[in-house]
């Protein structure tokens, strides 16, 4: 008798092993080649503008993939209003945190009065390995932080350990592996102004740059709204960086990949919520699993990695405010 039962119990895991591993082959080609336009547009677009493009190109050929790319950047989304939900004010770091919500987004919100008071901080171990934007937020008793740029992988360890582009902090040009190649600069000079664009190494020294990190595309700049259609990068966690007119730093972290929670936000809809904040600048920082929001020393978001909060190259952080 027990014996049947333990050779029933190994047909019945048999069976569900299959259709497992068979549902894991079969989805790629349902979502790539099935009746399902909409979703297709948004997981290519999701998709190819993360790390692992190769996931659409082995399905699908370059010129589908730029076709559907096309569609994304040239569709018209809605210029719908992000909704604010609830409101910390926290008057004696003068710092506001806003929950926010979309037609398919969930994200945070933070306001910090005193842009100097926004600093880039890069991975100590640089060369080996990232850091939790938290543990940095905690080792430097800072109040927030946000994850910024992105970083390249020579090793394929994706552990965050190099920076990519021109990294600068403090002053210094901490990392570049780009020479003397121009490439678009998100960062603060020493007044306090947001400063993005295409710069070399030699103009961020020009530009008197003290905090910066490569990424984008631009969402804003000098109060006029970039993006066109919904971006063509299709729906993800973000995070963006912006600065109204007052100097105001603007953080914004949207959540994704949870469709429980939130799926994420297109390039359209981040400038959006900047534009609802009166940005008259700001940019995307690094996104998906990246995306983190840490307030007081806590993960106040909640990023989609399955393997928590990620190891990442650089964070902008808010410095306790000075008496």
């Amino acid at each position: 008798m027990k014996k049947q039962v333990v050779k029933k119990i190994k047909l019945l895991s048999l069976f569900l092993g299959f259709n497992l591993i068979f549902s894991i082959i079969l989805a790629p080609f349902i979502l790539f080649f099935g009746p399902f336009q909409s979703l297709k547009a948004v997981a290519v677009g999701s998709i190819y503008t993360s790390r692992h493009p190769q996931v659409v190109q082995a399905f699908l050929s370059q010129a589908e993939i730029d076709r559907i790319m096309d569609i994304n950047s040239s569709q018209q989304t809605s210029n719908e209003q992000a909704i604010a939900h609830s409101k910390i004010i926290d008057t004696n770091r003068e710092i506001t945190i806003e929950d926010i919500q979309g037609s398919s987004f969930k994200g945070k919100v933070m306001l910090i009065k005193d842009p100097k008071r926004v600093k880039l901080v890069v991975t100590r171990k640089l060369g080996a390995s990232g850091e939790q934007v938290s543990s940095v937020v905690k080792d430097l008793g800072a109040v927030a932080g946000i994850n910024a740029g992105g970083f390249y992988d020579p090793d394929g360890k994706g552990n965050g350990a190099f920076p990519d582009g021109l990294t600068v902090q403090d002053g210094i040009l901490v990392h570049n592996n780009v020479g003397n190649r121009a490439v678009n600069i998100v960062g603060f000079d020493d007044q306090g102004k947001m400063m993005i664009g295409s710069m070399t190494a030699d103009q961020l020294k020009t530009n008197h740059i003290l905090q910066a990190v490569t990424f984008g595309p631009n969402l804003i700049k000098d109060g006029k709204p970039l993006i066109i259609g919904d971006g063509g990068w299709g729906i993800a966690p973000r995070t963006g960086i912006g600065q109204r007119a007052d100097g105001t730093v603007i953080f914004v972290v949207i959540d994704g990949r949870q469709p429980t929670w939130s799926l994420g936000a297109s390039l359209r809809d981040l400038m959006n919520v900047f534009n609802n904040y009166q940005a008259v600048t700001a940019v995307n920082l690094d996104g998906g699993s990246s995306s983190v929001f840490v307030y007081k020393g806590s993960v106040t978001n909640r990023p989609c990695s399955v393997f928590g909060e990620r190891y990442v190259p650089s964070a902008f952080i808010v410095t306790p405010k000075t008496t």
